[in-house]
């Protein structure tokens, strides 16, 4: 009865806490939050000047004194001070006022997150006012998020791409039957790309510049008309900025590394899958979520890869926060996908 209460009158909570973004899923009213995981801090004084899209913004835009921290990398907390200051802010925002009772959670993390990131994450979002605090690996919130069945007897493989890691998990009555994380993602294709600009055009640009290129005109596979983007950078000879054109063809080869590594994770994962489960997969496909999904022509590179059907998720870059906030709209039933 207490534990009804406490339900009842509290605004429970899901969060998909991301290497790249943070989204939060309010119990009764869906997907309240979508921001950069990003913080921007005075040096001199420690103090938090903002937090998410506006830290963003100003993502080499500011002066000496100021530092933007992406608190989390490859999925997992790197920094537990600025982590607790960025989810206590992102809870704020979506609360607004005081609670009566505070909110439950549902926190989706990485596979193979070690028991002492675990507790970092729990106690995070306690200090920023949760009440019960439960962890669901990313994997599985994304499956549930992309409608698979995954209480039943029955194979299903979904492909998590997010910003620090790619998430790769064939799931079948609650529970994960392999899992693979690979710290290659979206992260990585940005980097590949600076470098890539750097060796082959003696041209420096942003993290920010390049994946805003990677969204435009980055492809897995060639496309059927060329496109092309004018950028500006930096000579590095010079140091004088300059505009120039790069194309589809360039970005693909720069991005070969870092995709080639999520296909071979992907038929690792197929390699030792059981028979059973792999004989349900080989019926019915497999599932891409997350931003990565989102690349031009990666579900045709995979299935060409596996002989196999690629589907992609509804909006693949809230399935797992979905997938999450059905765990908080249903604990009684998805109960045993919680990580002790």
């Amino acid at each position: 009865m207490l534990g009804w209460l406490l339900s009842h009158f509290s605004k429970d909570l899901a969060m998909d806490l991301g290497t790249a973004n943070t989204l939060i899923y309010m119990r009764g009213r869906g997907i309240v939050l979508n921001e950069p995981s990003v913080v921007a801090i005075n040096q001199d004084t420690h103090q938090v000047i903002s937090v998410g899209q506006e830290a963003r913004n100003i993502i080499g835009r500011h002066g000496q004194r100021i530092v933007t921290i992406r608190p989390l990398k490859d999925g997992v907390i790197a920094d537990f001070e600025v982590t607790a200051v960025m989810i206590k802010y992102f809870l704020a925002k979506v609360l607004r006022k005081r609670q009566i009772v505070r909110p439950q959670l549902v926190v989706a993390v990485p596979t193979g997150i070690t028991s002492v990131e675990k507790r970092a994450v729990i106690e995070a979002a306690e200090q920023a006012g949760a009440r019960n605090v439960h962890l669901v690996e990313e994997p599985m919130a994304a499956a549930i998020g992309a409608g698979l069945p995954i209480d039943q007897a029955f194979g299903n493989m979904i492909v998590d791409i997010g910003g620090g890691t790619t998430e790769v998990a064939v799931i079948s009555m609650f529970a994960v039957a392999y899992s693979e994380s690979v710290r290659v993602a979206g992260d990585e294709a940005n980097e590949a790309i600076m470098r890539y600009i750097q060796r082959e055009r003696q041209m420096i640009i942003s993290e920010v510049l390049a994946e805003n290129v990677k969204m435009k005109i980055g492809t897995a596979v060639p496309l059927d008309k060329p496109e092309s983007i004018e950028i500006t950078g930096k000579e590095i000879l010079s140091g004088i900025p300059k505009t120039f054109s790069i194309c589809d063809d360039e970005i693909r080869e720069a991005m070969k590394e870092p995709i080639g590594a999520i296909v071979e994770s992907v038929k690792r994962a197929l390699e030792k899958t059981p028979p059973d489960l792999a004989s349900d997969i080989h019926d019915q496909g497999f599932w891409l979520a997350g931003g990565g999904a989102l690349l031009k022509g990666l579900d045709k590179l995979l299935s060409q890869a596996t002989n196999l059907k690629v589907n992609i998720a509804e909006d693949p870059l809230t399935a797992v926060a979905r997938g999450a906030g059905a765990v908080i709209d249903h604990v009684d039933f998805f109960r045993q996908v919680f990580i002790n």
